[in-house]
C-alpha cells in the first residue's frame, strides 16, 4: 500500500488503506479539526522530533474494555491504602510534558515533540483532551492523558514516578468512565504493560465497527474536575 501525501484540506484516507505496519499518511497539520477527525476515523499522529507528521491506523488495534480491567493483588492494595489522590484536568500541561521527558523501553527519545504538547493543551482548551493527575503528598506522582469522544476514551500516553502511580491513575478513570458508559478504550498499539492490565487486541475491522456507533453519542466536555 502507498503511503498517502496529506493536503491542506481537513481529510484522510480510509483506514484501511493503511500499509501493513499502520502508517496510511504523511504531512497536514496538528489543528483541532484535524485531529478530531483522525480519531474519529480510527486514525492518530505519531512521530518523532525531526520527522514530518505521521498518521496510522494499526491492525490490529490495542484496546481496553472498561468491564475488562485487571486489577492485581498489588494493585488492589495500593488502591485500599489511600496514599495517592488522583484528580483530572487539574493540569494537563505538566502531565503531557512528564509523558514526553519519561524514557520508554526501545525509544531512544520521545514521539511527544514540543509541536504534539501545544497542538494537544489546544484540544484540552477546547475541552476534547483531558488529563488525569495522581499526587503523592501534592507531588506529581503519576499520570496519564488522551482524547474523549463520544462514548470512546482514546488513550495517549501515561507516565509513573512511584510505583503503581499510572495504574492507580488508569483504574480511577476507567472506573468513572464505565459509570458514564463510556463502551471502548483505545489504546492504539501494544505493550505488555497494558495487556497486563486487561487490554486486548481487536482486529482493526472489528475497532473501526464499535467506534462508530460509540462516536454517535454525545461529547463529554470541559474540565472534569476531581473525583478523588
Amino acid at each position: 500500500m502507498p503511503v498517502f501525501l496529506l493536503s491542506d484540506d481537513i481529510a484522510f484516507p480510509e483506514p484501511e488503506l493503511s500499509r501493513e505496519d499502520g502508517l496510511l499518511a504523511v504531512g497536514g497539520d496538528l489543528s483541532i479539526e484535524r485531529l478530531i477527525l483522525a480519531y474519529r476515523m480510527g486514525i492518530f499522529p505519531w512521530y518523532s522530533r525531526g520527522e514530518p507528521i505521521l498518521w496510522w491506523s494499526p491492525d490490529p488495534r490495542l484496546v481496553l474494555y472498561p468491564e475488562s480491567l485487571h486489577i492485581s493483588r498489588s494493585l488492589m492494595k495500593s488502591l485500599k491504602q489511600g496514599r495517592f489522590t488522583v484528580t483530572l484536568d487539574q493540569n494537563f500541561s505538566r502531565v503531557i510534558a512528564a509523558c514526553a521527558d519519561t524514557p520508554r523501553e526501545n525509544q531512544p527519545g520521545t514521539w511527544i515533540t514540543t509541536d504534539m504538547m501545544d497542538a494537544y493543551c489546544r484540544l484540552h482548551e477546547a475541552g476534547f483532551a483531558h488529563s488525569v493527575e495522581v499526587w503523592d503528598q501534592g507531588e506529581l506522582a503519576g499520570g496519564l492523558y488522551g482524547i474523549s469522544l463520544g462514548k470512546c476514551f482514546f488513550g495517549e500516553s501515561m507516565f509513573s514516578r512511584k510505583s503503581n502511580a499510572s495504574k492507580i491513575g488508569l483504574a480511577t478513570l476507567v472506573h468513572l468512565l464505565q459509570s458514564w458508559s463510556i463502551q471502548l478504550i483505545d489504546c492504539q498499539v501494544t505493550t505488555d504493560h497494558l495487556v497486563r492490565l486487561g487490554a486486548r487486541e481487536i482486529p482493526r475491522k472489528q475497532f473501526l465497527a464499535e467506534l462508530k456507533p460509540a462516536l454517535n453519542a454525545p461529547t463529554r466536555k470541559g474540565n472534569w474536575g476531581k473525583i478523588t
